[in-house]
């Protein structure tokens, strides 16, 4: 039996259907640490039992705690109530054979991007040049750096925590030579790399449009910018398209040259809500 499938049987014969349906794709397993993404109407004494459950069932979950709120800040982190097994926030999550030392109370990390790591990985080139605007943890970045061969990959974040967490996490994968990590805002760091990088992350939604000049500014003649938005809307196809239109509007304004390479829906984040990539090709003279 699938995980997934596992945690919707455990919530269906603790609550029943209806309750069951609000809490199972709700789970998520961040190394031996199990978040449980608490529903709006649903009180967190009532999730104590599936984290007990999860105890039992998924013997290397050796912590459970619910998200009580949505991600923000300027850190984007959520606030946490622990549930049961140890009282411990930290692990060590792996993903595509890189290992990262992570808090989950004080670092953003989704599993949902274990995809667009290894995808945008896999479109490096050899000795390209790359810039991670909002590197949290560096997971974009190691993982870059050990399925790719860049030259360098910068990797920026004004969180403290994410870059301790970061430092270590390259010498952890033994990336230090090609990983480098920069505490600061992005916005302001990356005036430090004016027509430096062929390819630029943006993976935070929040401030990718407003820093999306910055990124035009550090690519050199041409690159690839991979920006990632938030999109409310009626289907999967619209909020696409609402994004590209977006972004090419923006690059016409700016009087750059662009085209759309690659687009998709990363994952759903609420009731008709989406995150969507773009992967765009930029031309600047």
């Amino acid at each position: 039996m699938t995980r997934g499938k596992l945690i919707k049987e455990l919530a269906k014969k603790l609550y029943g259907e209806e309750i069951a349906r609000k809490l199972w794709g709700r789970v998520e397993v961040i190394g031996d640490i199990a978040v449980i993404r608490k529903p709006p109407d649903i009180p967190v004494d009532m999730l104590k039992q599936l984290a007990e459950e999860l105890l039992k069932n998924l013997r290397y979950v050796k912590s459970v705690w619910a998200s009580v709120s949505s991600v923000g800040g300027m850190y984007r982190t959520r606030d946490y109530v622990h549930l049961a097994g140890e009282c411990r926030s930290t692990t060590i999550y792996r993903e595509h054979g890189c290992s990262f030392y992570i808090d989950i109370t004080k670092v953003y990390i989704s599993p949902a991007l274990n995809y667009e790591h290894l995808r945008i990985a896999k479109n490096v080139k050899d000795g390209e040049y790359v810039i991670n605007m909002f590197a949290g943890a560096g997971l974009f970045s190691i993982i870059i750096a050990k399925h790719a061969k860049p030259s360098k990959v910068v990797s920026i974040d004004i969180n403290p925590y994410a870059y301790e967490f970061m430092v270590k996490n390259v010498k952890l994968n033994n990336v230090e030579g090609v990983v480098e990590p920069i505490l600061g805002d992005a916005g302001v760091v990356i005036e430090n790399y004016i027509n430096t990088a062929d390819r630029i992350l943006m993976p935070l939604p929040e401030l990718a449009y407003s820093y999306f000049e910055k990124a035009v500014k550090a690519l050199r003649n041409r690159g690839v910018i991979h920006v990632y938005e938030f999109v409310r809307g009626s289907s999967r196809e619209s909020v696409i398209n609402e994004v590209i239109s977006k972004y090419l509007s923006k690059c016409d304004e700016l009087s750059i040259k662009s085209s759309v390479i690659f687009s998709r829906i990363v994952r759903s984040v609420g009731p008709r809500t989406y995150q969507v990539v773009i992967d765009l090709d930029v031309v600047k003279y």
